[in-house]
């Protein structure tokens, strides 16, 4: 086999259309352009940018650019004070799960982080993604321990 044999698949490819060439082709007169107007005429559509010749929107927020943008490994933590903690009366282990369940946290999947704005008052097993320093200091001084989950 040499190039020159080479060819399409069959109904794979398709002629090009040929507007404008006359009534009897089925696209004469505005060759599929409708009548008058800016999108009838040669170079007529203009980009996204373009806002018919005022200031475009993003040159009037310069300082709001890449606002959208968001790095592809940042990990959104759930935060999670001891003082949430404290209300719901746990004993022994405290998991993504168990937060999930009290409706602290949507889904036990999301990563979770243990700040510690309040304080605690008995030993807690306290599984998280994340803790603070500080948090994990009270926790184990009220005599629980904590262990740091994987992502």
């Amino acid at each position: 086999m040499k190039l020159h044999d080479l060819k399409p698949v069959k109904g794979s490819t398709h002629r090009h259309k040929r507007v404008g060439r006359g009534l009897g082709s089925g696209r004469g007169t505005y060759a599929g352009r409708g009548r008058k107007g800016q999108h009838a005429r040669q170079g007529g559509v203009k980009g996204p940018y373009f806002e018919g010749g005022n200031l475009p929107l993003v040159r009037k927020l310069p300082f709001a650019r890449g606002v959208g943008f968001t790095p592809r490994g940042k990990v959104f933590y759930r935060a999670i004070n001891l003082a949430d903690l404290a209300p719901l009366k746990l004993e022994g282990e405290v998991t993504p799960e168990v937060l999930a369940h009290h409706g602290l946290i949507k889904s036990a999947a999301d990563p979770v982080v243990i700040l510690a704005h309040g304080d605690i008052d008995r030993a807690l097993t306290v599984k998280a993604h994340r803790f603070s320093a500080s948090a994990k200091s009270k926790i184990e001084a009220a005599g629980g321990s904590v262990e740091i989950l994987p992502l």
